[in-house]
């Protein structure tokens, strides 16, 4: 069993999850394969308890927790976990809150990231990915094609795949995406790879660059599309169920409406808003990386609670600590250290999520000198999260014996491979420096969409 998930208190009203199938009697279908279409979801109904969303969180965290062992072994494209999120209703929870009241803040949304990462860090990194990409039209677009987008992408609860990472100038090779001007919009060909989402979701955000004017557009596809090839990579390290790959787009028709806007390529003519995009990602990642080494912590502790015996003396002098693994001194000092650890490593996070969750209450007010302060602290919270969440997870192997040369039966190593496959995506030292250079300087960090 994991940590509870802490209560995240929301600057919007909440909202009810919408009733799963089997409230009306009817069993849950399995999905062997990727469907074609989506089928629409109840209408979310508002309500007076916000911690109805954490619940239902839980439920689905300890619903994954139970085979997730067997599943990443298994290595299969995450449909039924996916089929598991859509029937609590949770890839429409962050909507941001209208007339009808139809989604919750960011700060709950993180709390649902961190928890579902515990218990399963692949399905909490498609979870985190699908919710960043979701806020796409706020970031480039206007807000009435925002909400025309938003509130059809929530009806049939879209899982939102892929990536803006447009290049600060153009490459030798020329940009991994290129749209071709076609009579009724643009024509997308290219091949680039995604850290999650080739295989299973349900539509696809990309920037990619017009053949003719050199301009970057941030665009949305269907990956159903034929000119679309996915091919998933299964032999990673780590977050296996992630669906990570590769995807070619083969002349793919992007019709003018599925244009979300224009990327200027000078960095003073970015609106500070548009370059949270790339800040939220990289922070929703870090609370993926919290839950993982809290979910490995919070089961190894249970585990070393159940176990019947302590540990034996080694010395003259000592006898040992038979009765308990509880009443070893040298345990309860690793295990002291590890929860300060993540204790800490939480405490920088809420900071960065609380800032984030401010700039994007502002919006396009958000002004330079905020939007560099959110930068700073989601740099911190990377750089003291991705330490912690390699440390944890080595440690928990030790302690569960599970570092030896015979394959741990427990499972414990894939906390561990989880947790390198997400720092590796940046480097602490970068983070660390850009953070020194605004103390020392007051330089700000670079207005980019790079994530």
């Amino acid at each position: 069993m994991r940590a509870p998930m802490r209560s995240v208190p929301s600057a919007v009203g909440p909202v009810c999850p919408p009733a799963s199938d089997a409230a009306d009697g009817r069993e849950p279908a399995a999905v062997p394969e990727k469907p074609s279409a989506r089928p629409s979801s109840p209408q979310v109904k508002s309500c007076t308890d916000e911690e109805i969303w954490l619940r239902v969180t839980r439920e689905v965290a300890d619903d994954l927790a139970v085979d997730a062992l067997d599943r990443d072994r298994a290595g299969k494209p995450p449909f039924d976990e996916l089929a598991r999120l859509r029937e609590a209703g949770l890839p429409a929870l962050l909507t941001p809150p209208g007339p009808a009241r139809r989604g919750t803040d960011w700060r709950t949304a993180c709390a649902v990231v961190r928890e579902i990462a515990a218990a399963d860090g692949s399905i909490g990194e498609l979870l985190a990915r699908h919710y960043v990409l979701a806020w796409s039209a706020r970031f480039f677009s206007t807000p009435e094609r925002a909400d025309g987008l938003e509130l059809r992408a929530s009806a049939e609860q879209w899982l939102w795949g892929g990536g803006i990472d447009l290049p600060d100038a153009e490459p030798a090779t020329g940009p991994a995406l290129s749209l071709t001007p076609d009579k009724d919009g643009y024509l997308l060909s290219g091949c680039q790879s995604f850290a999650a989402g080739v295989t299973v979701a349900d539509r696809l955000v990309l920037g990619a660059v017009c053949a003719d004017t050199g301009e970057s557009l941030v665009v949305w596809v269907d990956p159903a599309h034929p000119g679309v090839a996915a091919e998933p990579e299964n032999d990673r390290l780590g977050q296996r169920l992630a669906a990570a790959g590769r995807i070619r787009f083969d002349g793919v028709p992007v019709p003018a409406d599925q244009v979300l806007g224009a990327v200027p390529h000078d960095e003073h003519a970015f609106a500070p808003f548009a370059t949270l995009a790339p800040l939220a990602l990289r922070l929703a990642l870090v609370h993926v990386g919290l839950g993982v080494a809290e979910g490995a912590l919070a089961e190894a502790r249970d585990i070393t609670r159940a176990a019947p015996r302590g540990r034996a003396g080694t010395g003259r002098d000592e006898g040992g600590y038979p009765d308990r693994p509880g009443a070893d001194p040298y345990l309860l000092l690793a295990y002291g250290e590890l929860a300060t650890e993540a204790h800490t490593a939480a405490a920088v996070v809420e900071s960065a999520s609380e800032a984030l969750a401010r700039g994007l209450v502002a919006g396009p007010g958000l002004g330079v000198d905020q939007r560099a302060d959110i930068a700073v602290l989601v740099a911190a919270a990377e750089a003291v999260t991705s330490r912690s969440a390699v440390r944890l997870t080595t440690r928990v192997l030790e302690l569960t014996q599970g570092a030896g040369p015979v394959a741990d039966p427990l499972g414990f190593d894939r906390f561990w491979r989880n947790a390198r496959v997400l720092t590796a995506q940046a480097s602490p030292t970068h983070r660390l420096r850009d953070i020194g250079d605004h103390y020392l300087n007051g330089t700000h960090p670079p207005l980019t969409l790079h994530a």
